[in-house]
């Protein structure tokens, strides 16, 4: 039992030694021109914040100007939606209501004939309900979205996405066979 530990433990020391015998393969950062961006961690919380408080604000705080029109569009579309179903839900609720109480509704003609049947009138209520119910999900989502939006903008607005950055890929070859080595190895040099 102990020599197959020691055997299994000089195996896994004998191939890692031979893994850091490889040359590195480095990437070089042209450093030269870049600006300094300094690192803000409060700069997402606080992008997410001002869009929670007022829509758009945290884009503005992101100085991401144009993204303000497209949230206040999401916004106010579903918002119009939800009323537009809740007026018209309400509509067919109270001609319902009125039809139940015997009395006169809007669907009703002066003769007494009905344009439409008591049954039409539940399911067009049931039809609205579920449409201004879906769009306030949808106008929910729409306003998560958008704080999520300017906090994750602003998480990358930190990163360097400059256009100096290089790539410079070696080959690397090994010295006991002149054959190529298998693997990689990144170095990042600022």
């Amino acid at each position: 039992m102990y020599n197959r530990i020691v055997l299994i433990l000089s195996f896994f020391i004998f191939f890692s030694a031979s893994i850091h015998a490889q040359k590195e393969l480095t990437v070089k950062i042209d450093s030269t021109n870049q600006r300094k961006v300094e690192y803000n961690p409060l700069a997402p919380a606080k992008a997410a914040f001002y869009s929670a408080v007022l829509p758009g604000l945290g884009q503005a705080y992101n100085k991401k100007y144009w993204k303000i029109p497209i949230v206040y569009a999401a916004l106010g579309t579903s918002i119009y939606v939800y009323n537009f179903n809740d007026d018209a839900y309400n509509r067919y609720r109270t001609a319902y209501k009125l039809r139940l109480a015997g009395k006169q509704d809007e669907f009703t003609t002066d003769t007494g004939q009905y344009t439409l049947s008591t049954n039409a009138l539940i399911t067009a209520q049931k039809g609205f309900k579920k449409d201004r119910d879906l769009s306030l999900l949808v106008t929910g989502i729409f306003y998560v979205l958008q704080v999520v939006e300017a906090s994750v903008n602003a998480h990358l607005m930190q990163f360097n996405i400059d256009d100096n950055l290089s790539f410079n890929p070696q080959l690397i070859q090994n010295d006991f066979n002149g054959k190529p080595l298998v693997g990689a190895s990144f170095k990042i040099e600022l």
